[in-house]
């Protein structure tokens, strides 16, 4: 049985945005091998028209670009959208019951499937299906934003910590 996973980049005041921090070398190295290992991610439609910027390559692109362009594409997605009618290379769109598509897809698969988006998160965790939830504590302060937890704040045990680099540090919770 697949596990869930959702885990982000977060600001100290618990914020996500892609926008005003992103990962170091290391960290973004760190990405390369956890997307690698992934059994696959759910995208909210938001996110995933986000990440199809690794669809195609880029010139500026150095070696971890391609890397983790290349495990991207790679892995299977699923997209959870009501407005999209298609998707591209190595996605299936989620139709019907939100629920039931997402316990299916957690029985018949094996490994790690990342969550990805708060918006996405929240509608799982609503529904008790978030396995774990991994924070990449960055030394930023936001002030405003997307909330990592951007609904219920589900009771969580802390199962491990540890620093990713310089100034990150991964936390990994389970719900208690």
């Amino acid at each position: 049985m697949a596990k869930l996973v959702f885990g982000m980049n977060q600001s100290l005041d618990g914020y996500v945005d892609h926008m005003a921090f992103g990962p170091s070398r290391a960290l973004f190295r760190h990405f390369i091998e956890e997307a690698r290992g992934q059994a696959g991610s759910i995208y909210g439609r938001r996110i995933y028209e986000i990440m199809r910027y690794w669809d195609d390559d880029q010139p500026e692109w150095g070696a971890d670009e391609h890397a983790f362009a290349a495990a991207w594409r790679n892995q299977p997605k699923w997209v959870v959208s009501r407005s999209l009618e298609t998707v591209g290379p190595n996605a299936s769109l989620v139709k019907g019951d939100l629920e039931d598509a997402i316990r299916a897809l957690k029985t018949e698969r094996e490994g790690e499937i990342e969550v990805a988006g708060p918006d996405l998160a929240r509608s799982l965790t609503e529904l008790g299906l978030i396995d774990e939830y991994r924070i990449y504590l960055h030394p930023v302060v936001l002030g405003r934003g997307t909330p990592y937890f951007a609904g219920p704040r589900p009771p969580l045990r802390l199962v491990s910590h540890d620093r990713i680099d310089e100034d990150v540090i991964r936390l990994t919770y389970i719900p208690a």
